[in-house]
């Protein structure tokens, strides 16, 4: 379990590093250095999508091994791959639902100029 929880949690960072990367590298060689509403909805969706998993998966790592340290001969029987599965799965939501909320609630304000929005 502890090895499919990693490869999850490697998937996730890589995920989120990639979310904001490619708009960087564009602004490296671009002249305009501003990203439009929904890009930057798009952006934020997806960066706290993947942030917020990482840390549940971390917690879920958390219990992992204090399963496997507190209760070892229990280990097999409390920690199946169904467990992790649904671990795994509450981590997804949890990081979809938190990034969704946010980012719902950061582009329901009233931006004054236009829709573009110059952050560097």
């Amino acid at each position: 379990p502890m090895y499919f929880l990693l490869q999850h949690l490697a998937f996730v960072d890589l995920c989120y590093t990639s979310a904001i990367t490619p708009k960087m590298l564009q602004n490296f060689v671009a002249t305009e250095k501003s990203i439009s509403f929904v890009g930057c909805m798009v952006q934020l969706l997806v960066y706290g999508t993947f942030a917020t998993s990482d840390c549940y998966i971390l917690a879920a790592m958390a219990v992992d091994r204090y399963v496997a340290i507190c209760n070892p001969l229990r280990y097999p029987i409390v920690m199946t791959q169904r467990v992790c599965i649904h671990l795994l799965a509450g981590s997804y939501f949890m990081g979809f639902l938190n990034g969704s909320v946010n980012t719902s609630l950061t582009f329901s304000l009233n931006f004054c100029k236009s829709n573009k929005i110059n952050h560097f």
